[in-house]
């Protein structure tokens, strides 16, 4: 993370993630953008946004096509380890955005009123 208190990851070529990136910009919040893609999380960051969401299912898609497309087996994850490993293979499974504030704090989802709370704005 930059100096930004704010880091946005996300997919560049996502509609929620562009609409959060301009909402940002529109309201003039610094912000880093990381495109998880391109530059993956490391599996122990992606199990303390799990925690700090209240679990992998706050921070899985299970609405995505990606999720649809998974094998039925791949679909119950037991463990940590085979959780961070879907995400790895998957990115496209992290909702999208999240963000992370400089205090540590992690939410995910983009909505102009829920941004407007997040960002006293």
């Amino acid at each position: 993370m930059t100096d930004n208190a704010i880091t946005l990851y996300g997919l560049p070529n996502c509609d929620t993630c562009r609409k959060a990136r301009n909402w940002l910009g529109r309201f003039d919040v610094a912000h880093e953008f990381v495109d998880y893609r391109a530059n993956p999380v490391p599996s122990a960051t992606l199990k303390a946004w799990a925690q700090e969401l209240g679990g992998w299912d706050k921070l899985v898609n299970k609405s995505s096509t990606t999720w649809r497309n998974l094998l039925p087996q791949r679909k119950n994850p037991g463990t940590d380890p085979e959780w961070t490993l879907l995400l790895k293979e998957h990115p496209a499974l992290i909702r999208r955005p999240v963000v992370v504030q400089a205090t540590g704090a992690v939410s995910v989802g983009f909505t102009d009123n829920g941004f407007k709370k997040l960002f006293g704005r």
